[in-house]
């Protein structure tokens, strides 16, 4: 009998592609006692803490220190420019090295998560990078449209140049 469902076939009604089976997972084991359970799943928020504290370090700290940086070399030659190259080279990689840490830190937070006896199988990195990116552009507009301000029109002194006398 030739199977013809869409499913099974991997979308072609002649046979299957490589690689496109349906995928089944094993089912959790039911290893290990409520005791040991328990701390998986403190460990995995854990794990989510520090998942969190990581992300916000990429919207606040590590640019400001790669300004700082930036402008020490800046001090030291007395070049702008070399100054602006240091801050960024040292920016790309303290950025790119603490979404490897975020990766690291999901994918041992999934095995976690599977160890505490859920059914664990995507991660949350990107979720949580996501929603602290949102956070921090509004606590960034919040700042800039209402604490900073750019600039009031009515108040005197913002800004604006002085009416005419007359």
């Amino acid at each position: 009998m030739m199977r013809t469902d869409p499913a099974d076939t991997g979308g072609l009604f002649v046979g299957r592609r490589p690689g496109t089976a349906p995928i089944h997972y094993r089912a959790p084991l039911q290893l290990g006692s409520v005791m040991r359970k328990r701390i998986d799943g403190y460990f995995a928020g854990v794990l989510l803490c520090t998942m969190t504290a990581v992300s916000f370090l990429c919207w606040g700290p590590i640019p400001l220190a790669c300004l700082w940086i930036g402008s020490e070399a800046d001090y030291m030659s007395g070049s702008v420019f070399l100054g602006i190259i240091v801050a960024f080279l040292t920016l790309f990689p303290l950025l790119f090295g603490a979404l490897l840490i975020l990766r690291q830190l999901d994918h041992a937070w999934i095995l976690t998560r599977r160890a505490a006896g859920h059914d664990q199988r995507t991660g949350v990195m990107a979720r949580i990078f996501g929603t602290i990116a949102f956070v921090c552009a509004l606590a960034f507009a919040l700042w800039f449209l209402v604490i900073h301000g750019p600039g009031s029109m009515i108040k005197p002194g913002s800004g604006e140049t002085p009416p005419w006398p007359g």
